[in-house]
């Protein structure tokens, strides 16, 4: 199983939110290329980011500090956040990103998203925010009506990278993942599928690796200490990985 640690962009610094909210943040480092490469060093081989002013504006905001990110380190690198026309998409993988999370496009335009997966195959990854089972769109601060499987199997024939499923009440909570709503979507769908959100201990990272999953994205755990990298590499390395 794949472990991504997490960097999350807010004015250019690297943050963590609660639950999503954006009133509720906690800097971690103003220098984020520094901290990519703390990760590299202690062994990581993917790295997620994500721009949350991005996600508010509907369009890349923090491309410096990505730029600087891409520049210092040797990783798999994947962002999301406010990927949401095919300019965007194809200046974004020209920087150098390997992969990037859509997710209030998929749900909002799927012809066109199915499209973009299309014309860029296994470099988009869908990004499934869930609310209480429900999908969460625009930077977490709408709540749609749509089930999360629902969603997910409109582009069971898409070429996808992966799915990034993240639940919303448990990220940044330091209290688990939703291990039941990973193993299930995992279990309804062909793709590789990244669980996010509540990830805290050497213990979920084994759970979610014995549930099948195909990667974990760990963030907060990370800056808090209560899990190390080495350890959650160890962890994960006890499941096949999967491409």
């Amino acid at each position: 199983m794949q472990i991504w640690p997490a960097i999350d962009l807010l004015g250019g610094r690297c943050v963590r939110l609660q639950q999503g909210d954006y009133q509720r943040d906690t800097v971690y480092a103003d220098d984020p290329a520094a901290v990519a490469k703390q990760f590299q060093e202690a062994g990581a081989a993917h790295l997620h980011i994500v721009d949350l002013d991005g996600a508010k504006e509907g369009r890349p905001v923090n491309l410096d500090a990505v730029r600087a990110i891409l520049a210092a380190v040797d990783l798999q690198c994947e962002l999301g956040g406010g990927v949401r026309d095919e300019a965007t998409i194809e200046s974004l993988l020209d920087v150098g990103l390997s992969r990037l999370v859509l997710g209030t496009s998929a749900l909002k335009r799927p012809d066109w998203f199915r499209d973009m997966c299309r014309k860029f195959p296994d470099r988009l990854v869908l990004g499934i925010d869930a609310k209480e089972g429900l999908v969460a769109t625009d930077g977490w601060l709408e709540t749609s009506s749509v089930a999360a499987p629902e969603l997910a199997a409109q582009f069971a024939d898409a070429p996808l990278a992966a799915i990034v499923y993240t639940d919303i009440a448990t990220d940044g909570m330091l209290q688990g993942p939703n291990l039941p709503a990973m193993r299930d979507m995992q279990a309804a769908v062909d793709v590789p599928v990244v669980a996010s959100g509540g990830v805290t201990t050497v213990a979920d990272v084994e759970a979610l690796a014995a549930a099948g999953l195909a990667g974990a994205i760990i963030g907060r755990a990370l800056y808090e200490e209560t899990i190390t990298l080495p350890g959650a590499l160890a962890a994960a390395g006890g499941s096949a990985a999967r491409s």
